[in-house]
Parts: structure tokens; C-alpha cells; sequence
């Protein structure tokens, strides 16, 4: 008996601890059921961004070809032209032109022949205006002094130069870290390092309760409210700009800055504290000297974060920044970002059309500068802990 004891022990314990459709059903089908949800949630982004990305494909490869001028086929020479010349020329895919009868494709053709009359005569009516030379660089139009980069898609002849954009989302995103971060991380030192238990039990919340106020409110307060006042502050000309939407912007990036840096201040051992405060260090000291450092990656994680929600803000941009496309560092000028782009245009945009493509393309630069931005952040923050954790490398 003595034996057989602690075996059967050892068997019931076994049988206890023991997971599977068999021992534990219901366990089982909960864990299937979280692991389907979890696999269809990255499933599903990961086919978002494979949509946008195969929308974007023509404008990334040159295949998308927006000049005007074309070559013209008369509609009697319908029949000497292949299937595959026919579609090319229609521009439809082969199911289009296999539902359509032959009277229908010569209507097609001489829609063609009517619409060349209507190009202008203009030596740019030519340019493949989607080619990455004209959406990367200047260039002087026929009706312009000198070299400019505009982004006028909705024009005789359209114009998709991104550079406008691209220097638009980069001054709002600026403006707004430089707003938000210092009070972002304040605030988290304060409520985690200095201040009393019934503050930080009042002040945490709220700050993080910030985080649900929609987008939309904050840009309506700042087009009606903050707008004018900034301006009467400032004196400058334009009244939406830069400024204003990085400060609205601002405001709604510092709940997600405070909530993850002061969640690394806390989460920083309380024997540092309490070793610097026995060294003769005061309260300040050592929050400063001591826990900051210490939580430095969980810092840079914060800003890095706010960088992404930044730059992928779209309502407060689009109502506070003025959407007007120039090339301008200065920060009380009018700007236009990318997101509020996207969302002023998609419905627009001719579906597969330059415009479309156009969009497409933007929003998937986007994801890639959130991605790569995200990356080189947890490269370093790696190179940060590894550091203060005394590991080479």
C-alpha cells in the first residue's frame, strides 16, 4: 500500500493537470475558439494590406499610363485587331469584352476617336504624370514660371506629385510630438514618482479617459474654437494650419504617450527609488536621475507609438490643417497631409483610374513608413535594454 500510493497519486495528479478535446472538452473548445479569432484578426489585416498594395502595384511598377494623347484606331479596322489589342486598347478586362457584341466594342471605339478631340493642344498633355519622376519631383508646366510640385489630380491636365503631402503629414506629425511628448512624459513622471496616492488615483484616469474622445470632436474644436484663438495669439495669415492641427493632434496622442510611459516608470523596481532616496537624493532626483533612465525603452516605445497614431490621423487633419497642397516648411502655413487625402478623394476617384491608383499608393506608403518607423523603434529600444542591462550588443 505504501507503494501503490503515491502512484495512483502520481496517476490522478497526471490525469488532473492533463489538457484535451478528451480530459477537458469545454477548455478545449475555448482555446480553439480564442486561437480561430486571433488567426482570423491578423488574417484579416494582413488581406487589407495585400488589397491596398495590389492596388497600388501599377503606380509602384510604371504600368499606370495617365497622358492624354493616345493612339487613336479608327472603329473600320475592328475586326484586324486581336482580342488581346482590343482590350488593351478599351482598357477592360477580358471578362468586360467577352460580354460585350461587336456593336457595342465599335461604340467604344469611336467614343475613343470623340474623346481625342477633346485633349488640349499642350505639350504636358503628353506626360505620364504618374511616373515617379513627376510625383517625386518638379517639374515646370507649360503654364508655370518655374519647377513646382503640386498635387491636382481633379484638372485638365492631372497632377499627382506626393512631395506636397508627404511634407504636410511630417510638419503636423512633428508639431504634434513636439507638443504632446513633453507633457505626455511629465505627467507620467509626476503620477508614477511624485505624486500622492489620492492624486494619482484621480489624475490617471482622467488623463487616460482623454483617449475616447473621438477624433471628430477635436478637429470640429479646433476648426471652431482653437482655431481663431491660436490666431489672434499668433497673428499669422492662415488661419487653419500646420499649428493648429499639430496641437489638435497633439491632444489626442498624449493619453496613448502618458498611459505606456508612465506603465514603464511604474513598472521600474522600487529599490531604485528607495536606494537613491537613501543616498541623500530628494524625490524629484530621483525620478529624474534614476527611474527615467531606467525606463527609457518603454519611453521611446511611447513616442513611437504616438508617432504612428500621429501620422495616421485623419478627421483632426482633415478639418484643422486648411488641405491646401504647397510646398512650405513653415508651420502657420495651410498644409495638407496624406490621410486627409485620402479621405477627401477616395469617393472621387474613378475606380481603376490614375486618381484611384494615386490613393491607393499613398495609403499604402503610409503602412510602410508606420511599419519601418515601428521596426527601427524596437531595434532600438533591444539596443537600450541591452545596455542598461550591462549585455553586449
Amino acid at each position: 500500500m505504501e507503494q501503490t500510493a503515491p502512484r495512483e497519486n502520481r496517476t490522478a495528479g497526471w490525469i488532473g493537470i492533463r489538457r484535451g478535446h478528451r480530459a477537458r472538452p469545454l477548455e478545449w473548445l475555448v482555446e480553439k475558439f480564442i486561437f480561430l479569432v486571433s488567426l482570423s484578426a491578423i488574417l484579416m489585416i494582413f488581406l487589407i494590406f495585400v488589397f491596398v498594395g495590389r492596388e497600388a502595384l501599377p503606380i509602384v511598377f510604371g504600368r499606370m499610363n495617365s497622358s492624354l494623347v493616345r493612339k487613336v484606331i479608327p472603329p473600320e479596322n475592328l475586326d484586324q485587331l486581336t482580342s488581346r489589342e482590343l482590350r488593351d486598347y478599351l482598357e477592360l478586362t477580358e471578362a468586360q469584352l467577352g460580354a460585350m457584341d461587336r456593336d457595342t466594342r465599335k461604340l467604344l471605339m469611336e467614343l475613343k476617336v470623340e474623346t481625342a478631340k477633346d485633349i488640349p493642344k499642350d505639350k504636358d498633355a503628353a506626360i505620364n504624370t504618374t511616373s515617379w519622376r513627376y510625383l517625386l519631383f518638379p517639374y515646370q508646366w507649360s503654364d508655370y514660371e518655374r519647377p513646382v510640385s503640386i498635387w491636382q489630380p481633379i484638372s485638365q491636365i492631372p497632377k499627382y506629385n506626393i512631395t506636397p503631402l508627404i511634407i504636410g503629414s511630417i510638419k503636423t506629425t512633428i508639431i504634434a510630438l513636439l507638443f504632446s511628448v513633453p507633457m505626455a512624459i511629465g505627467a507620467a513622471i509626476f503620477v508614477s514618482q511624485l505624486a500622492p496616492a489620492r492624486i494619482k488615483e484621480i489624475v490617471k484616469p482622467s488623463v487616460e479617459l482623454l483617449a475616447g474622445i473621438p477624433s471628430v470632436v477635436l478637429g470640429f474644436f479646433a476648426l471652431i474654437v482653437m482655431a481663431s484663438f491660436l490666431q489672434s495669439v499668433g497673428g499669422y495669415e492662415s488661419r487653419l494650419n500646420s499649428f493648429v492641427a499639430g496641437i489638435a493632434l497633439g491632444l489626442a496622442i498624449i493619453p496613448v504617450v502618458f498611459s505606456i510611459a508612465e506603465d514603464a516608470l511604474t513598472s521600474v523596481p522600487r529599490s531604485y527609488t528607495q536606494a537613491a532616496l537613501a543616498l541623500g537624493s530628494s524625490r524629484w532626483q530621483a525620478a529624474w536621475h534614476i527611474v527615467l533612465p531606467a525606463a527609457l525603452p518603454g519611453i521611446f516605445a511611447a513616442i513611437v507609438l504616438g508617432f504612428g497614431r500621429a501620422i495616421g490621423e485623419t478627421m483632426i487633419v482633415l478639418m484643422a490643417s486648411g488641405n491646401a497642397s504647397i510646398v512650405s516648411w513653415n508651420g502657420f502655413d495651410s498644409t495638407r497631409t496624406m490621410t486627409a487625402t485620402i479621405a477627401a478623394e477616395v469617393m472621387e476617384a474613378v475606380v481603376g483610374g490614375p486618381h484611384y491608383r494615386m490613393l491607393f499608393m499613398i495609403g499604402s506608403l503610409l503602412f510602410l513608413v508606420t511599419f519601418v518607423s515601428n521596426l527601427v523603434g524596437e531595434l532600438f529600444i533591444h539596443r537600450l535594454k541591452n545596455r542598461f542591462e550591462g549585455k553586449a550588443g
